[in-house]
């Protein structure tokens, strides 16, 4: 069978095509034939190899969720999977404590092996995808659905509040506009992109900057009546983000998800407490084994209602994922972006 592997860490370059035995499951297996493979920008930071226990080594074949039909299944698994369509995102090794953080978490993800034509995955990892939803729009939703809704519960947005959402244009981005936006909320969107400010416009927000230009706070505040942000969201880090928690009204709630700047915003006890500003990072939020089905099923049944929308902006051939990790690290793509094996 085809796959995609990381021959060492570095730049996108060391992505390769080549070929793999084909995949046989183990007991509590199956084995998935990949309709698509989800791209994070962690798929990025683990094929750099940055600092992190991501307990991969190359070479490997990165992929952190799929969208497939079950092909086969190994001893001890109901035959009746064999034909169903299923989502699963990545697994985490080592025993599973009853509750953890998400740091704790991520210490343990690994890939799932998603960039491939089939991939292996354990029985308690499949998630049923509605007959509603496309597969396509199921390997959008298998992880960033997880974290749309995770932070959704965490902000508890309210009907009347103004929520601003940064990045607003990539596939985490666009639900989170679409989660406020239905919560009842005045959306403001931040994105470095005319395209995706666009496309934030059409999700639901009311009010679109772009955070690469000087002044873009100011014009916030402007369109809010010169009042601070309830629930500030955060997915960039670094300096828009120290610009975004100063947005932040009193006694609003400000939530840091990304950190594609370099870092998670800092923001000390002082600095918070000077505004009664309550300061959330996902790194921090705890969850349990349930909750890594439960979220990502909530997105799906969302989807296949119509409440949300997965925003699919390109997609590219399973051998061009180096391509697809150059763009995506260049932030030339809108929405998700998935491998097509």
């Amino acid at each position: 069978m085809r796959v995609v592997r990381a021959t060492r860490f570095g730049g996108s370059e060391v992505l390769e095509p080549g070929q793999a035995p084909d995949r046989v499951a183990g007991p509590g297996q199956a084995v998935v034939r990949v309709a698509a493979a989800d791209t994070l920008f962690l798929d990025i930071v683990i094929r750099r190899g940055s600092a992190g226990p991501w307990g991969v080594r190359p070479p490997y074949v990165p992929g952190a969720g799929i969208a497939g039909e079950v092909s086969s299944v190994g001893p001890g698994v109901d035959a009746a999977w064999v034909g169903r369509r299923v989502a699963v995102k990545s697994g985490t090794g080592g025993p599973r404590p009853q509750v953890e953080t998400i740091a704790q978490a991520a210490a343990r993800t690994t890939p799932t092996g998603g960039y491939a034509e089939h991939a292996v995955v354990a029985e308690e990892a499949m998630i049923p995808v509605p007959e509603a939803l496309g597969l396509r729009e199921a390997a959008a939703l298998v992880n960033d659905g997880l974290t749309a809704m995770l932070l959704a519960e965490a902000a508890r947005v309210r009907p009347g509040e103004r929520v601003l959402v940064t990045p607003a244009g990539g596939g985490l981005g666009c639900l989170l506009v679409q989660l406020a936006h239905a919560a009842g909320a005045r959306v403001f969107a931040g994105a470095g992109d005319p395209r995706k400010l666009e496309l934030a416009r059409e999700l639901g927000a009311a009010v679109t900057v772009d955070y690469a230009r000087p002044g873009w706070t100011d014009r916030l505040r402007e369109a809010a009546g010169g009042a601070g942000m309830d629930v500030v969201l955060d997915g960039v880090g670094g300096e828009v983000g120290r610009s975004s928690f100063g947005l932040a009204g009193r006694g609003g709630r400000f939530v840091a998800f990304g950190s594609p700047s370099g870092g998670f915003t800092a923001v000390s006890a002082q600095e918070a407490g000077a505004d009664e500003v309550r300061v959330i990072s996902i790194l921090d939020l705890e969850w349990t084994p349930a909750d890594e089905r439960r979220l990502p099923e909530q997105a799906l049944h969302a989807a296949a209602e119509g409440r949300i929308r997965p925003v699919i902006g390109q997609t590219f051939p399973l051998e061009k994922a180096a391509e697809a990790h150059a763009a995506i690290e260049a932030r030339d793509v809108v929405g998700k972006t998935l491998l097509l094996p």
